[in-house]
């Protein structure tokens, strides 16, 4: 169990904390100069069942308020501190108003000093003590007058603590693993060491994990529990990590940092949160409202951006969205604070709900529905009130990882609750097996349809069927549920033509005589240059008029394409093509030029042009000067249906912002996602 204290300056939380454990948490000499806790200070008490109380201990003064956050963040029980002498002071109630936003549940009242106090003025604090918790998550907890001067009352609140210890349910270690870092430090002959609490998970010797945000990979070589050598650390305790790795080191990590399991890493600079602002407030909060940012050992300036109409009243709850000036590591449903930018008063905090917050319609019915469901606390019960809104889809890898669930839960959430899911990439897109039924009904009725109004049609487009269906699932998710109801024979592909099964489109009897005519003199080894139709109809003794009508009707079939004028392609010599251009990409660092485009198709350098510039207009590749690039994303584009084409992996592709081109590191005065930093003018609200 984590023990934080919390209080006024110099009302004894350090010689409250040396008398419990014989520890003086004033480890720096300008404290012991000063008299006064400026840093976090961190104590250990063994209890009699073995176990081992951790203490931290906090600065009351004022300017150190950010570091009594960073502290008070990890903490199981709190010992608010105040002493008889003075009472309650303003440090007392900015420190319990940050208890109560960071949602400690658990805790006593210390009434320190008290042998500088008679009875009467005991009796008198204790009463303001008692009004000032009311309404709070420590309403009713018990006051225990305590000197650390005579001893008095030091015995009953250590057993007291013990008792609680033994009462104490550790945290569940089945989420993957983070630490906060509050400290970091070189140690002789050791290396770079990180202490911090855990807030989720476990971490085990030899681990790989991440420094987020800045993205530094580390291995754990040694693990300190609760001040003891130990081989594992879980959630709840406070660790001493001991780090290596390239680049790792005291001036490349710092407090705020979070150290986690490296499917995690995925900074957020803008969230969706649940704001409540603290009654003591001397006006509401408006739009673009500037703040400081606490988030567990991390402080940065944001902008506070309203979801609703109205100013957030003092006393008053709303959703809004938070613009940070940098990314921070986080989780969804982890507790924050924000405080004033002269960081004087603390102003309000709550809970974190989405970390991939929208710049843009941010305020639409569809997103504030969509927050709504993002904020249920259980991630079951949340995923079915995602799936039951609009777009009715959900990459369930995101939201494992947003929140921090352990190995094996998306698997889990799938079985419970009988999703049909899409694996792409490292994106796992999952509907409701209600959904999933609709989406097939639609898609069959639209196909039906489609083809009774264009019989002459090979099928529909697949960006087409894309937008006429519900869910309007992403072009990758969708791609892969299309392939699974192909290899389930419900329907056929053909390139980007969608169709069903027994639909063909044929030619009349004089016009497939025709054809059968034309296709070996544009086929075969002639099928990267074929003739024009006008050396066609010259070797059939053929009008070019009924040549060149035969040809476009075929092309809208889907036969052949116009590559150039009057010069027609087969489909399948195309397909062919891309697989060139995508062979060269790869052999040549993703680009290639004209003259290794011809040399590979065999073809003069005319006709290899007039290929590479039909295939810039259809998208398939995109020209940089003289070289070109291909497009990922429309290699299927005249891809047979027996041919499963290049996985997306060979051309790279993450689900995690981080590497993204609209991924802002925060590093400098880069703006941050929509465009502007903390300092620009509020944007219109959408």
């Amino acid at each position: 169990m984590i023990v934080g204290t919390a209080g006024h300056v110099d009302h004894g939380k350090t010689a409250l904390v040396k008398a419990l454990t014989g520890v003086d948490t004033d480890r720096l000499q300008e404290e012991k100069a000063r008299g006064m806790t400026i840093n976090l200070g961190f104590a250990y008490l063994p209890t009699p069942s073995g176990d081992v109380v951790g203490f931290i201990d906090v600065p009351g003064h004022e300017r150190f308020v950010h570091t009594m956050v960073a502290g008070a963040s990890g903490i199981d029980f709190v010992l608010l501190v105040v002493a008889a002498d003075d009472g309650i002071m303003p440090q007392t109630r900015e420190h319990l108003a940050i208890v109560d936003l960071l949602g400690v549940k658990r805790g006593l009242v210390v009434l320190s000093k008290c042998d500088l106090a008679d009875p009467t003025r005991r009796a008198t604090v204790a009463a303001d003590i008692s009004a000032a918790l009311a309404g709070t998550t420590l309403e009713g907890a018990e006051a225990i007058p305590v000197s650390t001067i005579t001893g008095e009352g030091i015995d009953d609140l250590r057993r007291q603590l013990f008792e609680e210890a033994s009462r104490f349910a550790r945290r569940s270690a089945s989420d993957r693993f983070r630490l906060a870092v509050d400290r970091c430090f070189t140690l002789h002959g050791i290396g770079t060491v990180v202490t911090g609490t855990v807030l989720s998970g476990s971490i085990g010797l030899g681990d790989s994990v991440v420094v987020s945000p800045p993205g530094l990979t580390a291995r754990i070589r040694s693990i300190h529990v609760q001040d003891q050598v130990a081989e594992r650390g879980r959630a709840g305790d406070r660790c001493a990590l001991c780090l290596t790795g390239d680049g790792v080191s005291k001036e490349a990590i710092r407090r705020g940092d979070v150290i986690l399991d490296p499917t995690l890493h995925a900074p957020a600079d803008r969230v969706d949160a649940e704001l409540r602002l603290l009654p003591r407030e001397p006006r509401p909060i408006g739009q673009w409202f500037p703040v400081r940012f606490h988030h567990a050992a991390a402080e940065v300036g944001a902008r506070i951006v309203l979801l609703g109409d109205e100013p957030i009243a003092p006393g008053g709850a709303a959703k809004v969205q938070i613009v940070l000036e940098s990314p921070i590591a986080a989780a969804a449903g982890d507790a924050y604070v924000v405080r004033d930018t002269s960081s004087r008063r603390t102003i309000g905090g709550g809970r974190l709900i989405d970390l991939r917050a929208p710049s843009r319609k941010r305020r639409s019915p569809e997103r504030l529905a969509r927050l709504e469901a993002y904020a249920v606390p259980a991630p079951e019960r949340a995923v079915v009130a995602l799936l039951d809104t609009p777009p009715r889809y959900l990459d369930l890898g995101a939201f494992a990882r947003d929140r921090a669930l352990g190995a094996g839960e998306v698997a889990r959430l799938i079985d419970r609750l009988g999703l049909v899911s899409f694996a792409v990439g490292q994106a796992q897109f999952v509907v409701s097996s209600m959904c999933w039924a609709r989406f097939k009904r639609d898609l069959n009725s639209f196909l039906e349809s489609f083809h009774a109004g264009n019989p002459d049609l090979p099928g529909v487009g697949t960006e087409k069927l894309r937008l006429q269906l519900d869910p309007c699932l992403p072009a990758s998710a969708f791609d892969a549920a299309i392939r699974s109801l192909v290899r389930a024979g419900q329907i056929e592909l053909d390139g980007a033509w969608i169709r069903l099964p027994g639909h063909e489109v044929r030619l009349a009897a004089r016009e497939e005589a025709l054809w059968r005519e034309i296709e070996p003199l544009i086929a075969g080894p002639v099928r990267f240059h074929p003739p024009r139709v006008r050396d066609v109809a010259g070797g059939l003794a053929r009008p070019e008029a009924e040549i060149r009508r035969l040809l476009k009707l075929t092309g809208r079939i889907g036969k052949v394409h116009e590559v150039a004028h009057d010069q027609f392609f087969l489909r399948s010599a195309l397909a062919e093509i891309v697989e060139i251009v995508r062979s060269l990409a790869v052999e040549h660092d993703g680009q290639f030029s004209v003259a290794q485009f011809r040399d590979s198709v065999g073809s003069g350098r005319k006709v290899a042009i007039r290929i590479l510039e039909f295939l810039d207009r259809e998208g398939v590749t995109w020209r940089l000067g003289d070289l070109r690039r291909i497009n990922k994303h429309r290699l299927d584009l005249f891809r047979r249906q027996d041919d499963n084409g290049p996985s997306e992996e060979d051309f790279g592709g993450a689900s995690s912002p981080v590497g993204r081109p609209d991924f802002k590191s925060g590093r400098g005065r880069e703006p941050v996602l929509g465009g502007f930093d903390s300092h620009s003018l509020p944007p219109q609200c959408q």
